[in-house]
């Protein structure tokens, strides 16, 4: 049963368009650039056999900014930025999707989860290619070993083309090798990551939300709620899902076409343990990535309000 003290969601048709996406390019690239180094030790941490490099996340902090320095840790960025378009697609689709499921049903789970999945599905058919791309080149460095193509000698040099003229060298490597085929390797395994953990998220984050409520004091600004309720959410499906995001790093990084046989490969060379590398990488980019993020979109929707509703929703 609803009560008073639940929190109110801002639904699609409750906005200004043009002040939702003007302010969200903006929230979307500052939590871009926030979590991107932890990505990074994410992706080299799944990538690598065993320990080979890396004993944990924070071990490969300081050997990457110790080897590589601070640029180290953005190896890639720059290509990564292209995603601005999939997290516009992702959010555009999540609200739509949320309209039109609202038309056949008031359970907010069940709006959450069918939004959530089909967001994923959009954005990520827009993100693997760049992710493709990326981790190439975050595996540059101490990690070049581990992937299946490595920067020419002659890229490294002239400082105003080395940034695009590393992405352009990658490119014609995975094209040269694979074809346009290869910049969507792990597209099956992206979705398999990346539909569940969208799909599990919102939910959660709208359960997490509407417990805290209950527990807060009244007077407790729902921002703060949220705040709180997107980290566990966001942890919640990062222990969910993984496994199969450890699997998708190895497909793509390593050239892998099987699915299932890097599964197993997986499981035959590291045992279910392997299952949770980058695990505690991928919690806590998660963690200030779903602050920033909830923070960062509760309170876009809010400020995108149409004028007549600005004072119906408390903050």
């Amino acid at each position: 049963m609803q009560q008073k003290r639940n929190i109110q969601i801002i639904e699609w048709e409750d906005l200004d368009k043009r002040k939702f996406y003007s302010f969200g390019v903006f929230m979307t690239m500052t939590i871009r650039a926030t979590v991107y180094p932890a990505t990074l030790i994410r992706t080299r941490l799944q990538v690598q056999r065993g320990k080979s490099l890396y004993s944990g996340t924070f071990d490969a902090f300081f050997k990457i900014l110790r080897t590589e320095g601070v640029r180290g840790l953005y190896r890639g960025f720059m290509v990564n930025t292209f995603t601005l378009i999939s997290g516009q697609a992702y959010i555009t689709t999540y609200e739509l999707v949320r309209k039109y499921v609202s038309q056949y049903s008031d359970d907010n789970t069940i709006k959450s989860l069918v939004a959530g999945g089909s967001a994923s599905l959009v954005a990520q058919s827009i993100t693997v290619p760049i992710d493709v791309v990326s981790q190439q080149l975050m595996m540059q460095g101490q990690g070049e070993h581990l992937c299946r193509f490595r920067l020419n000698s002659s890229t490294e040099t002239g400082k105003s083309k080395k940034m695009f003229g590393q992405t352009r060298n990658i490119m014609a490597q995975i094209f040269a090798a694979d074809g346009f085929r290869g910049f969507y390797r792990g597209y099956v395994a992206s979705l398999l990551t990346y539909i569940p953990n969208s799909a599990v998220w919102w939910p959660f984050y709208h359960f997490y939300g509407e417990q805290l409520s209950k527990l807060a004091p009244s007077d407790c600004p729902h921002l703060i709620l949220q705040a709180i309720a997107g980290p566990l959410a966001a942890a919640t499906a990062s222990t969910v899902t993984n496994p199969m995001d450890v699997v998708r790093a190895r497909v793509q990084v390593e050239g892998r076409t099987s699915v299932t046989e890097t599964f197993r490969q997986l499981i035959k060379e590291e045992g279910f343990w392997g299952l949770t590398k980058g695990l505690s990488a991928r919690i806590i980019s998660s963690t200030p990535t779903a602050i920033v993020m909830v923070v960062g979109y509760e309170t876009l929707k809010r400020l995108s309000l149409r004028p007549e509703l600005v004072d119906s929703r408390h903050w």
